[in-house]
């Protein structure tokens, strides 16, 4: 099982950048999905996570900012990140609650 996350890169801050998790087709509509980040030195935190309804949470640090949304006919999550800050640079991993399968991350970086 792969889930492939692509979309990140080097931005200014303030800029946009949207993240991309491609999932197994097969049962892609019933499953949990989530955002995590990882940054140097730090332990991988939460960021967000869309339920097989559509339902979203968000962590403070980027509840307004962050939109997670998912398209069942692409099989694919996203993760729309605006007003971006430096503190947001971190490796992004996209993760199938069912399973606990991680994907192999995107990096973004954010400059002052």
């Amino acid at each position: 099982v792969q889930l492939q996350a692509s979309g990140g890169g080097l931005v200014q801050a303030g800029g946009s950048l949207r993240l991309s998790c491609v999932a197994p087709r097969n049962t892609f509509r019933y499953d949990g999905l989530g955002w995590y980040r990882q940054a140097p030195g730090k332990e991988r935190e939460w960021v967000a996570s869309i339920s097989d309804i559509g339902n979203t949470r968000y962590a403070d640090s980027v509840k307004g900012r962050f939109t997670v949304s998912r398209d069942n006919a692409k099989n694919t999550m996203y993760l729309q990140m605006n007003s971006l800050k430096p503190e947001d640079t971190a490796v992004y991993f996209c993760h199938r609650i069912r399973g606990n399968v991680w994907g192999q991350g995107t990096q973004v970086t954010v400059s002052s």
